[in-house]
């Protein structure tokens, strides 16, 4: 066999090139974090385990890619489509606002963008894999058949050739393209809340003070400040509660009524999602310093915020974005460093 020649050591590190790439693959086609994670070790491990059936007709990447469409195909019978709040139900004025949470496989889940993102020195590359990992799209996606959202996502964010699509998923270019023509078509029929989000990579100037805005005015807890930086029509979620608010007033009461004790947070900037978040730590009564509450992801459109939505599970969030789970506070960190 020519792989026969491979050391333990070598395959392994070829391999686990593709990590990121394939996580970030394995994201889109389930809209879990920790799913797409499972997807990818379950593939690394079948690779290794059929290495030496592997006889090299297709690249090792393309290999990759078939397993992990057929693990991720396999874990989608199920037929579960993960979700935004707003994917379920209306939105609920403040008077009626409940906090009900939903199971944890209901939920369209966030994801750090490092573990999903390969480094590319190509910035137009770089803007399309951001873009396809924003939530918007991602809840897009998940309405999608899963034969149509593997065929979307290789032919439109990997921009891979119909006939190598065929050849990956075992059918014809003409299916393959008939796919591709009713993805898209389902995708232009949804106009999906936060679809019109425009971050730029990096950051300009304009989104980087918005930002400083928002962060002074939440940890200032300042509603006059915050209502100035909302789009009259933003819209809040908090999985894993399916209440989600939309506009200025509702946002607002919220956040100084049920929302109250998350005064006097502090703010820890994170990259999720292809956009702007935070990872927000709220006062700790019993052990002082701070504790998480919430990873924080930022919609900014025409210089406003659209979208504000908190992921509120910190014991799973906090420790996939490599983040501690207490600040000590501000007084202990400056003695720490005197």
């Amino acid at each position: 066999m020519a792989n026969s020649t491979a050391t333990p050591t070598d395959l392994d590190s070829r391999l686990e090139a593709h990590r990121t790439e394939l996580t970030g693959y394995c994201y889109r086609m389930l809209g879990s974090s920790f799913e797409a994670e499972d997807a990818v070790q379950d593939t690394l491990v079948r690779a290794w385990r059929s290495y030496d059936k592997f006889e090299g007709r297709s690249s090792l990447r393309s290999w990759l890619y078939r397993i992990a469409t057929n693990v991720c195909l396999d874990m989608l019978t199920a037929g579960n489509k993960r979700a935004r709040p707003m994917d379920l139900t209306d939105s609920t004025p403040l008077a009626q606002a409940a906090l009900s949470p939903r199971p944890d496989n209901t939920w369209l889940e966030p994801m750090p963008d490092a573990r999903v993102l390969p480094t590319t020195h190509d910035p137009a590359e770089a803007a399309v894999a951001k873009e396809s990992v924003r939530l918007a799209f991602m809840a897009a996606l998940q309405q999608l058949p899963a034969k149509q959202r593997a065929v979307l996502i290789l032919r439109e964010v990997l921009a891979w050739k119909a006939s190598e699509v065929a050849e990956l998923l075992d059918t014809s270019v003409a299916s393959v393209n008939s796919a591709l023509q009713r993805a898209r078509a389902t995708l232009a029929e949804r106009q999906e809340p936060g679809a019109e989000a425009a971050v730029s990579d990096p950051l300009d100037e304009d989104q980087q003070k918005l930002l400083d805005r928002y962060v002074a005015a939440f940890e200032g807890y300042d509603m006059t400040a915050l209502t100035a930086l909302l789009h009259e029509d933003a819209v809040m979620t908090m999985p894993p509660f399916d209440l989600w608010l939309t506009g200025v007033r509702d946002i607002t009461g919220f956040m100084t009524t049920l929302g109250a004790p998350c005064a006097g947070s502090r703010l820890v900037p994170v990259q999720v999602n292809g956009l702007p978040g935070f990872a927000q730590y709220k006062p700790d009564p019993d052990k002082g310093g701070f504790t998480p509450w919430a990873v924080q992801v930022l919609e900014i459109s025409d210089g406003r915020i659209t979208g504000f939505h908190c992921f509120l599970d910190t014991q799973r969030w906090f420790p996939l974005f490599d983040l501690p789970l207490h600040l000590e506070a501000e007084t202990d960190q400056v003695e720490q460093g005197a």
